[in-house]
């Protein structure tokens, strides 16, 4: 079976939650509220009649919020009609830089476990995608150096960073980040940014991005969107924001994809922007619990869960069950407790080090959460363990 038919883990977890009626903590999508404004801003915005097209680069409200925001928060001064564009969703803009930078020959340097459209993106534009493995630190996931200067060649053309960063929840510190810049300096290396859960950040770690470091500005693309932050993820509204040149280029791939979309949706967010800080920091707080509640759920069930100082997901070690393979046990799960995980494995693209790592979602509400650590519980006897 080909890569473009083969079913794909997340779409077979999802059949069997609800095949089984297993509470489906594996897909990062959120079942949290929104805010009650910016759902009556989009409505009121189709009921004005703003249905049509926006312009090719996004609407010009959203695309000044979103400069606006950048200088607010990172001191990143943007011009919002040269180097702002929004897409259809994060995934689109990673998509079209990926296009527009790169090409057969070339080579694409990400961190392994990683999104998994990264590879697709890859796929299409002929590039190579060069995994770099996270190293297992303690309870949490951290930079290795020297990993990353070897898998550096004269082909690699552009580094694709995820922080804060799926599926890990790591958040790459201010020292992680001075030296990859300094890699990307040595090595004259355009540096992708995906920071779509910029404003999901926990117990103090702090979301640095990389554009504000020496030397960075001018060589780097940074993406994010209003999917995670608002609980909006069916909205698709994403943006791509770095120097003129590039995101030129970007925007000349981007009118072949989707050329515009969304114009409700982008008026109403232009409107949210400027007050997320409020929205998130309540946002933040509910996530938090969750994850807290789901990481406590985890290990009084016997699994070994990993930090997440960031976005929707904990790592957890399945071997204290006798499992050492994540697919295994994760299509296995919703029969021995009624709850549905995604093995890491589907988001390693090099060698799979770890392979008895599954992620959980913790974006859920609090029922669903509890009912899933009830659920885990019961597992909790030896005799209730599987042998694997």
């Amino acid at each position: 079976m080909s890569r473009a038919t083969e079913t794909s883990i997340f779409t077979e977890m999802t059949e069997l939650a609800r095949r089984t009626g297993a509470v489906n903590l594996g897909q990062g999508v959120p079942d949290l509220d929104s805010p009650g404004a910016l759902l009556s801003d989009v409505a009121s915005a189709v009921l004005a009649g703003a249905n049509q097209y926006p312009p090719a680069t996004g609407h010009p409200a959203l695309r000044a919020a979103v400069a606006e925001h950048q200088r607010r928060r990172y001191g990143i001064a943007l011009d919002q009609d040269a180097e702002v564009l929004v897409t259809t969703g994060a995934t689109e803009a990673l998509a079209a830089a990926v296009l527009a930078l790169t090409g057969p020959g070339d080579e694409i340097v990400t961190f392994d476990p990683c999104y998994d459209a990264y590879a697709a993106d890859a796929r299409l534009s002929g590039a190579t995608l060069v995994t770099v493995g996270l190293a297992i630190d303690g309870d949490g996931f951290a930079l290795d150096s020297d990993a990353l200067r070897a898998a550096l060649t004269p082909r690699s053309r552009l580094l694709l960073l995820n922080s804060p960063h799926n599926p890990t929840g790591k958040v790459f510190t201010p020292d992680e980040l001075g030296r990859i810049a300094e890699l990307c300096r040595e090595h004259e290396l355009t540096v992708l940014t995906d920071e779509v859960y910029e404003h999901l950040v926990y117990d103090g770690a702090r979301h640095l991005p990389i554009a504000t470091l020496p030397g960075m500005r001018e060589r780097t693309l940074t993406v994010s969107s209003a999917g995670k932050t608002f609980n909006v993820t069916g909205w698709k509204v994403g943006w791509i924001s770095g120097p003129a040149e590039l995101v030129a280029a970007v925007a000349a791939v981007k009118q072949w994809l989707t050329y515009a979309s969304g114009t409700p949706y982008q008026e109403a967010i232009a409107g949210a922007l400027g007050g997320v800080e409020e929205w998130a920091k309540e946002l933040r707080g509910v996530l938090a619990s969750g994850r807290d509640l789901l990481a406590g759920g985890l290990t009084a069930a016997g699994l070994r869960p990993y930090r997440a100082d960031a976005g929707y997901f904990l790592q957890a070690d399945i071997r204290p069950w006798g499992f050492a393979d994540g697919p295994r046990f994760c299509r296995e799960l919703p029969e021995l407790a009624g709850v549905v995980a995604i093995p890491t494995s589907a988001f390693q693209q090099g060698v799979d080090t770890a392979p008895w790592l599954v992620r959980f979602s913790f974006c859920r509400r609090p029922d669903a959460l509890r009912e899933a650590v009830t659920r885990l519980s019961a597992l909790t006897a030896p005799s209730a363990r599987p042998d694997r």
